[in-house]
């Protein structure tokens, strides 16, 4: 695989994510498909701050050890990275960058002066040089500018260019011939997934790593058409997505695990009441606080298992930008079609990481729309019927009394303690979830990469798919990856695991979660590869602890 990395680094608050980004374009309009990484404290201004882009000719879902630029804005950067890339070009701001074993460096100041410039057009004169070194050709950095940077365009091109001929070529970036495609996060592509599967109302209170799906949703409301609501606490969030969905507003709430430990009673709620809503959890590191800027995969048992009592859930982890979309819409879809909670399941390194993604081959799952009240029996909300999906009517339909109970219900949703009645609309929800089940075995529930033929397997959920179809590439192995995890897709993941000897299960937590699950559905995991530092797995990390793992 042809591919380069660069690092761009500095301080929270000199804009080093826009930095990556525009180097990430640069790259794009080479040709190359990108993946962007953010590594940030959780701080508002100072820390260390760094974005790693790789790009390569096929499509990457995963930052690797390898710096083959580094784009330094402060000594720190120097410090921080040089040790673990000696070879890498170095390209920094002599302003503040004292000590260079080696690159070549510009002064921002005087480049600012010359240009009669404002600061914050200053990381222009670092992208100018980053690009003459790389010997990107400036009619390249010419149009990226003019797209992706439109306001105040011609005074970031004057600095970008004076930059950009202070410099020299040192490393040249070849050119490849694929065209340049859309860069999204995974936050904004499970928004459009939303949107597409008739999303109208979007409630949230911001939490990293869901925060950029609220902010995203917010700036682009009036141009999707939607309703976004930010709510005082998660409690309130989740407790107006309820409302919202009795109302008939397709509704789905974000949040991360400790905003959704807030959000079980009123998922107990949904359970019972039989009311329609999407939860995208983003995971990062915990417990509690834990490491709010960084990554994990620890919220799978919880997410399988909260709320109390027994009622039917939907739960997905996609892995890369087109499953997001794929799998964002059919939540939406099928939440309202079984009236359930649907959970998309993400984590911080699919939330916030970016993506080269080609619309053309985004495609959504075909789910049936939610069958509706037609108006002509007395109307019952929780009226059995031999799928246990009761027709809906929302308040305000002529005829029709809609009536939401948390208590347990008669078919007309009044409160009862009887004993058949209990039995019998417990025994409806459990109808829903078998008549889920089987539905869902129509589609690809279970992503089977890598040698389809191999006897060893690599195990995975959610983005950590990534490292591994890099990992079995190299190694020849399987790659076994459950896309859907409530409820759980038996025979598709056992036809995955035919002719499997050796199956590896491969995390980011510390007590192999998505393994327990396996262990629980009569499956056998034979080793887990865990990592719970809160960075996710690299492709070349993995690799060594693969090869560790499968070693007589």
């Amino acid at each position: 695989m042809k591919e380069v990395s660069v690092l761009v680094g500095g301080r929270a608050g000199d804009g080093i994510n826009n930095a990556g980004a525009m180097v990430a374009q640069l790259l794009n309009h080479l040709g190359y498909f990108v993946y962007i990484s953010i590594d940030y404290p959780s701080l508002i201004r100072g820390g260390h701050n760094f974005a790693l882009v790789r790009a390569a000719d096929k499509p990457v879902g995963a930052y690797n050890n390898r710096i083959d630029y580094l784009v330094a804005l402060n000594q720190e950067t120097l410090d921080l990275h040089i040790p673990h890339c000696p070879d890498c070009t170095v390209v920094a701001n002599a302003d503040l960058a004292k000590s260079i074993p080696s690159g070549q460096t510009i002064s921002i100041n005087a480049i600012l002066k010359a240009e009669s410039a404002p600061p914050i057009t200053g990381n222009s004169a670092m992208i100018g040089a980053f690009a003459k070194v790389a010997g990107i050709p400036w009619e390249i950095v010419l149009e990226v500018f003019s797209r992706h940077m439109p306001k105040a365009a011609d005074e970031n091109l004057r600095v970008a260019r004076r930059a950009y001929d202070e410099c020299h070529t040192t490393r040249q970036v070849p050119a490849l011939s694929g065209p340049p495609h859309s860069l999204l996060t995974g936050n904004e592509v499970i928004g459009c997934g939303l949107v597409a599967g008739g999303l109208t109302h979007y409630i949230s209170y911001p939490m990293t790593p869901s925060s950029s799906l609220l902010h995203f949703l917010a700036g682009n409301a009036e141009r999707l058409g939607i309703t976004v609501i930010h709510p005082e606490n998660e409690i309130a969030v989740i407790l107006m997505g309820l409302g919202s969905a009795v109302a008939g507003a397709r509704t789905a709430v974000g949040t991360s695990g400790g905003g959704f430990c807030l959000m079980t009673e009123g998922l107990s709620f949904a359970g019972m009441a039989e009311i329609p809503v999407v939860i995208v959890v983003s995971q990062r590191t915990g417990p509690s606080t834990g490491l709010p800027t960084y990554t994990g995969q620890a919220e799978l048992q919880f997410v399988l298992h909260a709320g109390q009592g027994e009622f039917p859930r939907l739960v997905l982890a996609p892995a890369d930008a087109g499953e997001a979309y794929r799998w964002s819409a059919a939540a939406m879809y099928l939440a309202w079609k079984y009236q359930i909670p649907a959970f998309v399941l993400s984590d911080k390194t699919l939330s916030e990481g970016t993506y080269s993604v080609d619309y053309d081959t985004l495609a959504e799952l075909p789910v049936a729309d939610p069958v509706l009240w037609d108006g002509q029996d007395p109307y019952l909300r929780y009226q059995d019927t031999p799928a246990g999906i009761s027709p809906l009517a929302f308040p305000g339909r002529k005829d029709a009394i809609v009536k939401v109970n948390s208590y347990a219900h008669d078919e007309d949703g009044y409160t009862t303690e009887e004993a058949a009645l209990v039995t019998l609309m417990t025994e409806k929800r459990r109808k829903k979830e078998v008549k889920l089940k089987e539905e869902m075995d129509r589609y690809p529930c279970v992503s089977v990469r890598g040698k389809a033929d191999a006897s060893t397997a690599l195990l995975c959920w959610g983005s950590v798919r990534n490292a591994c179809d890099e990992v079995a590439t190299r190694l020849g192995l399987r790659v076994i990856q459950p896309v859907v995890l409530s409820p759980f897709p038996d025979q598709q993941f056992s036809a995955a695991c035919q002719g499997v000897q050796h199956l590896i299960a491969v995390e980011e937590n510390a007590n192999g979660q998505l393994a327990a699950l396996v262990h629980e559905h009569g499956g056998r995991v034979d080793v887990t590869v865990l990592k719970y530092d809160g960075r996710p797995f690299t492709p070349d990390e993995l690799f060594l602890r693969v090869q560790e793992a499968i070693a007589p």
